[in-house]
């Protein structure tokens, strides 16, 4: 297995700050989360080199950074056609 390049490290490290952060509800937070996004957005190779712990930190930063909370489950009482309607309300930023 080839050594990590310099950007997966400077990655892991903002993730690792991203998961502090978490904890103590960093004013970086939104910083970190830009800081990640365009370092991965610059090299899309190293989002499969992360782990599933790292992905998780990243996603609850965002959660709370955007007060916006991904649904554990759909109810099967409203059926697709409500899921359908509901993704259609949401705008573009949403995603």
């Amino acid at each position: 297995m080839s050594p990590e390049s310099d950007s997966l490290i400077l990655v892991r490290a903002q993730i690792a700050s991203l998961q502090s952060a978490l904890l103590d509800r960093h004013p970086r937070m939104p910083t970190l989360l830009q800081e990640i996004h365009s370092a991965l957005r610059a090299q899309p190779e190293n989002v499969t080199l992360i782990s599933e712990e790292e992905i998780c930190a990243i996603v609850k930063g965002l959660e709370i950074q955007t007060n916006t909370y991904l649904a554990e489950s759909v109810s099967k009482s409203k059926g697709k056609a409500g899921v359908v309607a509901k993704l259609k309300n949401l705008s573009e930023d949403a995603f």
